[in-house]
């Protein structure tokens, strides 16, 4: 039996390739708007902040966003699952 650096370096390839396989494969998240907010917040991290993008929709105003996002790589949007038409609430009298 052999113990050469071929068979090493297929013995470490395997896992390395089960791994990512796995990974791959693995469900992904889907990005939530919250429709509480009407305004969400679309940061982008770039390749020095571990790259990707997210949105945080914790706002109530596109003021409020925009005073959060100065002097950072994001933007302010209006949330599109925000309803702008909900049906008002209805309101319980009192009897008594």
């Amino acid at each position: 039996m052999r113990f050469g650096p071929d068979i090493l370096i297929r013995g470490a390839f395997r896992p390395i390739v089960t791994v990512g396989a796995l990974l791959a494969a693995a469900p992904s998240q889907a990005q939530t708007f919250d429709p509480r907010y009407p305004v969400c917040m679309h940061v982008y991290s770039g390749s020095s902040g571990g790259g990707g993008e997210w949105y945080d929709c914790s706002f109530t105003s596109l003021p409020q966003c925009r005073a959060t996002t100065a002097g950072r790589a994001a933007t302010c949007d209006l949330n599109p699952y925000y309803p702008l038409s909900a049906p008002p609430r209805p309101r319980h009298r009192r009897t008594g």
